[in-house]
């Protein structure tokens, strides 16, 4: 009994001088005294519970019920808030059921435990809510494009699964794309195309193969035999198919590769069509300059609209003004001859530039996803940020009209019809990730509006005319924190949907940082003192200042799902704020921060260079000592909403803590936290939101009527893809894919699976 009534005192007398030290220093940065008043409390608990004096279980029952009313004062009856500040008190307070046998308060700690934990553990029902049903319209099954369709719904008209026999899904196939899952290679983030009795998908190699869609069996591949070697971020989302109506490869997969090339292929045999460009490919090195090997290569499908093919680009991040240009250019689908480019450092010369020239040298690129518009005869693309990320001044005035937008460009002759900017002078890495999404409107006053739906890493939701950019939900221009770094030049004000809800979450604060012990939140709290924060958009200085939402943004590539029968939105969403400061250009140079490729170049992980402006960046996560988030739970949701209100319908936290835990740990406790997410959601006709992207290596079928998770399959990997799906013409039977292939970046298991489910067969 003396031994553990000692190492009981001893532990709380250590976790009290923590509490101790850390509590004062919050003290001193103008934080909460709780800490250090809780501190001295366990302290006490402790020297009486070594000394074997019964009142430590009494002194330590007043830290209990002080600490509980403290945590209700601060966060209510959430779960996780109280986990955070309880938990670990409360089991440091069981041993007294052993120590102080007999006494009443003993029982304080263990029931606190187990009230504590079953908050997060029990989940409360969700209210049952009906969907009008739909007719599902005639469809053939297929999924087209990328997005489902040229305008990126991610919609299926399929309703062969439902809310009612969705749970018996089952795997039906599982293939391995060629990739070795060592993280090495990038991130396998495809979404198929299944057209004509085939699914055409491509890996991180560039490889694409043609499968059976009953079976998965492979019927074809096309390799380009690159060297990936030096490619640092490798990534292929997909390709884009069209018909032709030609005698040579009347059916065509369009897909792009790291070593830049376009290429044309038979869909029937993969191989090249010798009548596009040169044996089947187009150089995209043309008019580039030197691109530096894995500076420069196109991620997401190409985009075809009248009789083109779109392709924008992936330019390296942070690292030189003179990066590669960010030019988008469109080729003709049949002989692959060059029509047209948008430079936008001379956006109104369309042509190539001549001999010895090259196109605009660290303009804004054009990486995510574009939509387009047949009969518009427009195609839709969101811009990236003129580089580096985080510092403006320099910037020419076309890159500062261009950059972080979506842009309507004429698919005849690629002539700006319109632009809309979603980030004014861009120094927080707010580029426009999404694909804008489509949509016909329905008016109050009846009729629809041919509407653009684009989402981006502010979490904001821009609904546009897409025949003018003129906004149909309203738009605001509001103040925005000022005080950048010496030099900056930052816009006063910037654009907020006021007629959609905002996704970027809560503002943060103090008493909103999180840990899993408080020990750790209190780490979070200093650090969220010590740095600058005046809101969403804080700018980067000298100083450590808090991104939020962070550079993974509050909505990733993955964009928003649309039911346009139904007028219903559906979008994963982050909250993960991250930490950033700059580096005059003497401590860059002392570190010996130099762009990747320039000899004796030393990167240095979570450094820029940005070679060419005054500062270095440095950037991270803002992360605990345990390695999760500052901020508190969820860190990832999905939320569904009503797009003619603009109400939220329901908003779930998306994912569970099974694959998570401190230090990149697993701990395998599926408790419904909401972990960090990639990639979206699509939706079907039969009222059911299909999504991965989680941390978890997990798929889910929600309904689309109250977020209900009503099926759910474990992964080989993490599914950072958009799952599509599609009606098999063997069987009949309406399956659905998800490419398992991790991200590292927020630590989900790699792989290189593409994975389907079905229905069994009857």
């Amino acid at each position: 009994m003396r031994r553990i009534r000692c190492v009981h005192g001893a532990l709380l007398g250590l976790f009290g001088l923590a509490l101790v030290a850390g509590g004062a220093f919050l003290v001193a940065l103008g934080g909460s005294p709780y800490y250090l008043l809780a501190g001295l409390g366990t302290i006490g608990s402790g020297v009486l519970a070594w000394r074997g004096d019964r009142r430590a279980v009494v002194l330590y029952a007043l830290v209990l019920i002080g600490t509980a009313l403290w945590a209700l004062a601060e966060r209510g009856t959430t779960g996780w808030p109280l986990f955070a500040r309880l938990f670990l008190p409360s089991l440091l307070g069981v041993p007294f059921l052993v120590t102080a046998r007999g006494n009443r308060l003993s029982w304080l700690a263990p029931v606190m435990l187990v009230l504590v934990t079953a908050r997060v553990v029990i989940v409360p029902p969700l209210p049952d809510q009906s969907l009008p049903s739909l007719a599902a319209p005639a469809s053939n099954g297929e999924w087209t494009s990328w997005g489902a369709d040229m305008g990126g719904t991610r919609f299926s008209p399929l309703a062969s699964l439902t809310p009612d026999n969705v749970a018996e899904l089952r795997p039906a196939w599982s293939v391995h794309l060629g990739v070795p899952p060592d993280g090495k290679l990038g991130n396998l983030e495809v979404t198929p195309l299944m057209i004509g009795g085939r699914l055409f998908v491509c890996n991180n190699m560039s490889m694409v193969d043609a499968l059976d869609p009953e079976t998965g069996k492979r019927l074809w591949r096309f390799d380009p035999r690159i060297d990936v070697s030096e490619v640092q971020s490798r990534s292929c989302r997909g390709v884009a198919f069209v018909r032709t109506g030609g005698n040579v490869c009347p059916e065509r997969i369009l897909t792009t590769t790291l070593d830049a090339k376009l290429w044309a292929l038979d869909a029937t045999t993969g191989r090249p069509c010798g009548d596009f460009g040169r044996n089947g490919m187009v150089d995209l090195a043309t008019g580039m300059g030197p691109i530096g090997h894995g500076y420069y290569y196109p991620t997401s499908a190409p985009a075809v609209v009248r009789g083109r093919v779109i392709v924008g680009g992936w330019v390296m991040d942070g690292q030189k003004t003179q990066s590669p240009p960010g030019v988008v250019r469109a080729y003709d689908v049949r002989s692959g001859a060059f029509a047209w480019a948008f430079d936008i450092g001379r956006p109104d010369d369309p042509a190539e530039p001549p001999a010895g020239k090259t196109y605009t040298l660290g303009s804004p690129n054009a990486w995510a996803p574009m939509s387009a518009d047949e009969a518009l005869g427009m195609v839709y693309v969101p811009t990236g940020n003129a580089g580096p990320d985080y510092f403006s001044a320099h910037r020419r005035a076309e890159f500062q009209r261009y950059a972080s937008s979506v842009v309507a460009l004429d698919a005849a002759t690629g002539r700006p019809r319109w632009s809309f900017q979603t980030v004014h002078r861009d120094v927080w890495d707010y580029d426009v990730s999404s694909q804008p999404t489509l949509v016909d409107l329905p008016m109050p006053a009846g009729g629809t509006v041919p509407a653009l739906i684009q989402p981006t890493k502010r979490g904001q939701l821009f609904v546009l005319d897409r025949r003018t950019g003129r906004p149909i939900k309203p738009v605001k221009e509001l103040p925005a924190p000022q005080g950048g770094a010496p030099g900056e030049r930052l816009s006063p004000t910037q654009p907020v949907s006021v007629g959609m809800p905002s996704l970027a979450g809560p503002r943060l604060s103090e008493v909103r940082m999180w840990g899993m012990t408080p020990l750790d939140q209190l780490y979070c709290r200093i650090r969220f003192r010590q740095a600058r924060y005046d809101g969403e958009m804080t700018p980067p200085g000298l100083s450590p200042t808090i991104e939020y939402p962070g550079f993974m943004g509050a909505l990733s590539w993955g964009g928003v799902a649309v039911d346009p029968r139904r007028g219903l939105l559906v979008t994963v969403s982050n909250r993960v704020p991250t930490l950033h400061h700059l580096l005059p250009r003497g401590e860059a140079d002392a570190l010996g921060l130099a762009p990747r490729g320039v000899p004796g170049a030393k990167p240095v992980r979570g450094y820029w260079p940005q070679t060419g402006t005054p500062y270095a960046a440095a950037g991270a996560g803002f992360l605990s000592p345990l390695g999760v988030p500052c901020s508190e739970p969820p860190f990832g949701l999905i939320t569904a909403v009503d797009i003619q209100t603009g109400a939220v319908r329901w908003e779930r936290p998306l994912g569970t803590a099974r694959d998570s835990g401190p230090f990149g740990l697993r701990l395998g406790l599926p408790l419904p936290m909401g972990v960090p997410t990639n990639s979206g959601a699509m939706m079907t006709a039969g009222g059911l939101v299909f999504v991965a992207a989680t941390q978890e290596r997990t798929i889910r079928a929600l309904s689309l009527a109250n977020g209900r998770t009503l099926w759910s399959a474990r992964l080989p990997a993490g599914g950072q893809s958009v799952p599509m799906t599609y009606r098999s013409p063997k069987s009949g039977r309406q399956f659905v894919v998800v490419a398992a292939g991790g991200k590292p970046l927020i630590q989900a298991p790699v792989g290189d699976s593409l994975v389907a489910f079905a229905l069994p067969r009857e």
